[in-house]
């Protein structure tokens, strides 16, 4: 498996390391889901984590973002050890996490969902703002007094993914963003992942759709039973069907 690293012959800030994952096993009890996993994220790229399901996905991103403990191996944001953090400290790391369930609060209304999230990202940056996430949702600013429970799932995955946009990330983390919504909701949840990633936000995707996925990534890597795989360019893969059926059952 080849693993999957910042572009070497790249010397801008795009190839700046954010966070890396080191050897990583992680156990659910007695159950040895992730293996060894190692995963490089460099400022300005998307990747996209594609695999089976029960393949450590959601696992490797939930060791990441400190809700499941790593019980060997490091994270690394910066080059500092911040293995087993808290949610919180990763969140103020520069993570915006979209995970599976959206998470609204139902008694709060559009606006107060974004808004209380609203802070600046790492280094002071306030590009997104409340006017910049309605502009870039226009659903939700015909309901931004509706509450979280007055809205379809579409809608509500849309304040999600505000939700973290407000907290002016550097890397975003979707995990089964247009999972069980309306083809039409899908459509335009993929044309806001095209503009976070034209605005230069890193990307971490998870998603069913692995054609969508690799289109919308720079890179592409694959697990299966909780090991790294693949780790290629996600256009190269893309144009490997035999490989992709054989890996992803398609």
């Amino acid at each position: 498996m080849t693993e999957l690293l910042a572009d070497r012959t790249t010397t801008n800030a795009a190839s700046t390391t954010m966070f890396r994952i080191e050897g990583i096993h992680t156990y659910y009890g007695d159950s040895h889901i992730l293996r060894g996993v190692s995963l490089e994220l460099t400022q300005g790229r998307a990747v996209g984590l594609l695999g089976r399901n029960g393949m450590g996905k959601t696992t490797l991103i939930r060791t990441l973002m400190g809700y499941v403990q790593a019980r060997v191996g490091k994270v690394l944001a910066d080059a500092r050890d911040v293995t087993n953090y808290p949610p919180e400290k990763m969140a103020r790391l520069g993570i915006g996490y979209v995970p599976e369930g959206r998470g609204v609060f139902p008694n709060l209304t559009v606006k107060e969902n974004l808004q209380m999230s609203a802070r600046a990202g790492l280094n002071g940056e306030r590009d997104w703002t409340y006017d910049r996430v309605m502009d870039t949702f226009a659903r939700l600013k015909e309901r931004c007094n509706n509450r979280g429970d007055q809205l379809s799932g579409g809608e509500q995955q849309m304040v999600s993914i505000g939700r973290a946009l407000m907290t002016n990330p550097r890397l975003m983390i979707l995990d089964e963003a247009t999972e069980g919504l309306a083809p039409l909701v899908v459509k335009e949840i993929w044309r806001v992942i095209a503009e976070i990633r034209q605005a230069g936000v890193s990307t971490l995707i998870v998603d069913r759709d692995y054609k969508k996925v690799l289109a919308h990534t720079d890179h592409a890597a694959v697990m299966e039973k909780g090991q790294l795989v693949v780790a290629t360019n996600s256009a190269q893969l893309l144009a490997q069907p035999e490989q992709l059926a054989q890996l992803l059952g398609v």
